[in-house]
């Protein structure tokens, strides 16, 4: 038993796993403790005047959106006279640096007035208080505001004060007009110190700030003004937004473009309205007719709409015109250039209808058709002494009309297709060579397709008799309209002739019988149109072919077009090659001719053109008559001569002062150095003509003189004295030289030689 190993003893240990547990449990309570203690948020105070809407662990504390803190609990204030809530508010550490004495805080709920709808979020997220943090010292305890405090000047954007002698409905949130579009606000208003006016703080968008000059004018646009007298009912609004909320809006004048910038320190004044702001566009309107027109009391309508207003009326002192001066809104500025028209308006009762009837109501008026945007700017103006016609811009078709009368036409007479009115005459005045009248007439959209270029318009005015002793009377008339006030009837005989100009032209006939004559249109352009007018013959070899059923300038007012109707073999006249001139009387002392125009008047000739053409309605008028091309024998010669004098074609080449050929023409060399005269020398005569010969200008007459031998004149012939001429003469024995050949150049000397004169040689000449 002796060889068993001794036991080993080992002391007893104290320590235990179980004794971990509680260490650990003592670390996470350290650590659940800093926790809290650092979560926990700083407590201040914060007095509401009343507690509604202020529920403690619920209300939040919101700034820019995000939860700063919240309402831990609620209690009465005693202290103090006014009784109120005090709420306690755990604020998050991360905002203590902000809790400041001028830190605000407000309640923010639901809130619906004329100005908006403020705090709509709060319908789903409950109530809150807002938060705007200040400067100052820091503190635990606040006084709330009563509701949201203004815009801070800080914002980006103008701040200004603006003065009014009372608040009218404007509030805070009221827009802030610039031509209807919403530039700003008000912030906030309160009394003066002197409590005799109402400072109201204004805020503009920093888009919009340059608006704003130094001599800007405000006014109230708040809800609607009336202004209602025997004269008229005056209605003015600047927008809907302003009528249930109340708003400013403001203008620059229009003759302080110049203004500089606004000094943000220096209040403005508002004024009641737009008349009081004087802040419209001042023009002047010269007036013939200003019967029922009152100062103060008139206004300025476009289209039923009031632009203005008449802020003035001074009479001239012969009392036949005035000069109104009226305020204009500034949105109408870019229309106030040449071209802008103004009449009166006022009731009018005549056989073509009742027109100005809204002035029956209203009173007198004026009004203002804009002129084209963009034309030279215009402050003066002469009104028109009725309503212009409708604008050329307006729907439907616009037409000119030429007659040689009138007749029972005038303004609203209508224009009747089939006995249907169609339209209507828009104006009428004289053209500008006074010889005709030119009617305006205006077709409507509907209707404007019946309308083309084969359109025959005549008088329809009245009523027509017709008859004899054995087929009875006749009474015509288009309708009971035409009757009274006069009309104008057309017809459409070919259902296809598109129309050439935007504001096409037609003669308007006398009656049906005359606007259907046969016949074939044409128009012929001329220089000019003295003795020309409506019926001048058109003629060919002593015939009226056709006539002439108008006359007028031309687009570029450089020429004349006549428009005649051929009404005889017009498929010969109305054809590519025809020629057309002016016959009128030639006086001369060598030629006279067409004196008969003298007593007839001056006529149109034409020249048919060949059948193998084609049609033409177009045509140029010659300066002259046309030269008949035809070729005469005889042997042609060319002369080069320096300059061509007084010789014309036609003047005569004489030889031994006997005329033996005559001037064809002249051109200018190909050197543009000498002039080359084309002659002709009869057939018999062509003999006379050799290299030798010398030619002279014959024109005028020579002077010779001298202290012994007197004084010696010479002409040719009193022909070549009053029209020019060319005389040659033939050297005799061998300068004679050859016969001359056809095209042949000579020279053409300004004067002849004595030599000259004297030579004779004995040349046969042709039978």
């Amino acid at each position: 038993m002796t060889d068993l190993p001794t036991a080993k003893t080992r002391p007893a240990s104290n320590w235990s796993a179980i004794w971990v547990l509680p260490l650990i449990a003592l670390i996470i309570g350290g650590w659940l403790g800093w926790r809290a203690y650092n979560e926990t948020g700083i407590e201040v105070q914060v007095r509401f005047e009343s507690g509604e809407g202020i529920q403690a662990n619920k209300t939040e504390v919101v700034y820019k959106g995000m939860s700063v803190g919240k309402v831990k609990t609620l209690k009465l204030d005693d202290e103090g006279a006014s009784k109120g809530v005090i709420a306690t508010v755990e604020m998050n550490k991360d905002v203590e640096q902000y809790l400041r004495t001028s830190t605000r805080f407000w309640l923010v709920k639901p809130s619906v007035t004329l100005a908006g709808i403020t705090g709509l979020e709060t319908l789903v997220s409950g109530n809150y208080v807002a938060i705007s943090p200040g400067e100052g010292e820091p503190t635990r305890k606040f006084k709330a505001l009563a509701e949201e405090p203004p815009l801070s000047d800080a914002k980006p954007g103008l701040h200004l004060t603006i003065k009014a002698d009372r608040l009218g409905s404007l509030n805070r949130g009221s827009p802030v007009f610039y031509k209807q579009i919403k530039v700003g606000q008000v912030k906030s208003y309160l009394l003066s110190e002197d409590q005799s006016t109402v400072e109201l703080k204004v805020f503009i968008e920093p888009t919009y700030a340059n608006l704003v000059r130094k001599h800007t004018r405000f006014w109230n646009a708040s809800g609607i003004s009336i202004d209602a007298n025997l004269s008229g009912v005056k209605v003015r609004s600047e927008s809907l937004a302003s009528i249930v909320a109340g708003g400013i809006a403001f203008a620059t004048p229009e003759n302080r473009k110049d203004s500089p910038p606004t000094d943000p320190s220096l209040p403005f004044r508002l004024y009641e309205d737009f008349d009081a702001a004087a802040a419209g566009i001042r023009i002047k309107v010269k007036l013939s007719d200003f019967e029922g027109l009152q100062a103060g009391r008139t206004p300025v309508m476009y289209k039923g709409i009031q632009v203005g207003n008449l802020k003035a009326l001074k009479v001239d002192p012969d009392l036949t015109a005035a000069t109104a001066e009226l305020t204009l809104d500034p949105l109408a500025e870019d229309y106030l250039v040449d071209g802008t028209q103004f009449w009166v308006v006022k009731p009018s009762i005549s056989l073509a209808g009742i027109t100005g009837l809204e002035a029956l109501v209203k009173g007198n008026y004026i009004a203002i058709r804009p002129g084209d945007k963009g034309a030279a700017p215009q402050r003066e103006f002469v009104a028109r002494p009725k309503a212009p016609p409708l604008d050329l811009r307006s729907p439907g078709l616009h037409l000119v009309l030429f007659t040689e009368n009138l007749g029972s036409l005038e303004v609203g007479s209508p224009i009747l297709y089939k006995q249907v009115k169609v339209g209507s005459v828009q104006s009428y005045q004289f053209s500008k060579t006074r010889k005709q009248l030119v009617i305006g007439v205006h077709i409507e959209k509907e209707y404007e397709g019946l309308v083309n270029a084969s359109s025959r318009f005549w008088n329809a005015s009245g009523v027509t008799l017709t008859g004899g002793l054995t087929g009875g009377i006749q009474v015509k008339s288009e309708s009971l309209q035409s009757l009274m006030a006069g009309g104008i009837a057309f017809e459409t005989p070919e259902a296809k002739a598109p129309l050439q100009k935007r504001i096409p032209r037609f003669r308007l006939f006398p009656d049906h019988d005359a606007a259907n004559q046969k016949g074939t249109v044409v128009t012929i352009k001329v220089d000019r149109a003295d003795g020309l007018r409506t019926g001048t013959p058109v003629r060919f070899k002593g015939l009226d072919v056709g006539k002439i059923e108008d006359v007028d300038l031309t687009d570029d007012l450089q020429s004349v077009v006549l428009t005649a109707r051929i009404t005889e073999v017009p498929e010969r006249i109305a054809r590519v090659g025809s020629q057309f001139w002016v016959v009128k009387p030639e006086l001369g002392l060598i030629k006279t001719s067409n004196l008969e125009t003298l007593v007839t008047g001056q006529y149109i000739e034409v020249q048919p053109a060949a059948k193998s053409q084609g049609p033409q309605k177009s045509f140029v008028a010659l300066s002259s008559p046309p030269e008949i091309a035809k070729v005469e024998p005889g042997l042609s010669l060319v002369l080069s001569a320096a300059r061509r004098g007084s010789l014309k074609i036609g003047v005569p080449v004489t030889y031994r002062e006997v005329t033996v050929g005559k001037v064809t023409g002249y051109e200018l060399g190909q050197t543009a150095d000498r002039v080359l005269i084309h002659i002709l020398i009869e057939p018999k005569y062509a003999p006379l003509v050799r290299s030798g010969t010398r030619f002279w200008n014959s024109s005028g007459f020579g002077f010779d003189y001298g202290l012994f031998k007197g004084a010696t004149m010479r002409t040719e012939s009193l022909e070549t004295l009053i029209q020019g001429g060319i005389a040659f003469a033939t050297p005799e024995g061998d300068r004679m030289g050859n016969a001359a050949r056809a095209e042949q150049t000579f020279p053409l000397f300004d004067k002849f030689e004595d030599e000259w004169l004297t030579w004779a040689p004995k040349i046969a000449i042709g039978k």
